[in-house]
């Protein structure tokens, strides 16, 4: 953006030019001197006067606030929404944690968000898991903050009171149980890669069975002609 000259110092020494042609004579090389040196006066001061009001003007515009990085869009609009919905539950679990300050709820908190990023993860890896985890994100995780901010507004009020203590104790006694259920789910993700590798690992024994390569005979042996060389595994 060019910057522009400020027109003032210009309108200022017209005026006093004008001004002062029509106070005094002209006719004398005197007063032209004099209308000289008022006329440089004029454009330094008001020149001054000017960059001292830029900075001002410029602070007084707002400025444009950076727009956060949008994240990449998997091509896949209910994963897409399931990443999105599940930052914005992290973030608020970050927010909860900052503000509750009972170190058991804080911890259980934070295990909460560790394996709530890993479900995300693992479901951004594999998108056809996402119906398993439907359930996970319509109710478990929205009541979970739920309860969690019941909690944190219960601890800020300032008050002790029968209702009150009675929330707080219940959200406390529940949060193990959230915290295993939580845990659970991420674990329910890896059922089929375990039948998988279990599946793979039958099929690997059976052909090294086959082939003579488990147990004492997992070796091989070789002879070359000028002497012999064995190989165990």
């Amino acid at each position: 953006m060019t910057a522009h000259k400020p027109v003032a110092p210009f309108y200022a020494v017209a005026v006093a030019a004008l001004g002062y042609a029509l106070l005094f004579p002209m006719y004398q090389p005197v007063h032209f001197a004099l209308l000289a040196a008022i006329a440089l006066a004029v454009f330094f001061g008001v020149s001054l006067l000017c960059k001292g009001a830029a900075p001002k003007a410029a602070a007084a515009e707002p400025k444009a606030e950076a727009k956060p990085a949008e994240e990449k869009s998997t091509g896949n609009a209910e994963l897409d929404k399931t990443l999105k919905d599940g930052r914005l539950a992290l973030a608020e679990m970050r927010r909860l944690d900052d503000n509750i300050a009972d170190p058991g709820i804080s911890a259980d908190i934070v295990r909460l968000e560790q394996v709530s990023q890993k479900i995300f993860d693992f479901v951004k890896e594999h998108p056809d898991k996402l119906t398993q985890i439907r359930k996970f994100m319509d109710y478990y995780l929205p009541t979970t903050l739920k309860l969690l901010n019941a909690y944190d507004r219960a601890a800020s009020a300032g008050v002790e009171g029968e209702n009150i203590s009675s929330l707080l104790t219940k959200v406390e006694g529940m949060m193990r149980t959230i915290v295993a259920a939580f845990e659970k789910q991420l674990d329910s993700l890896f059922g089929s890669e375990n039948l998988d590798i279990s599946t793979d690992i039958t099929v690997l024994e059976t052909m090294m069975a086959r082939e003579g390569l488990v147990g004492d005979q997992l070796h091989a042996q070789t002879n070359p002609p000028d002497g012999d060389i064995n190989l165990k595994l």
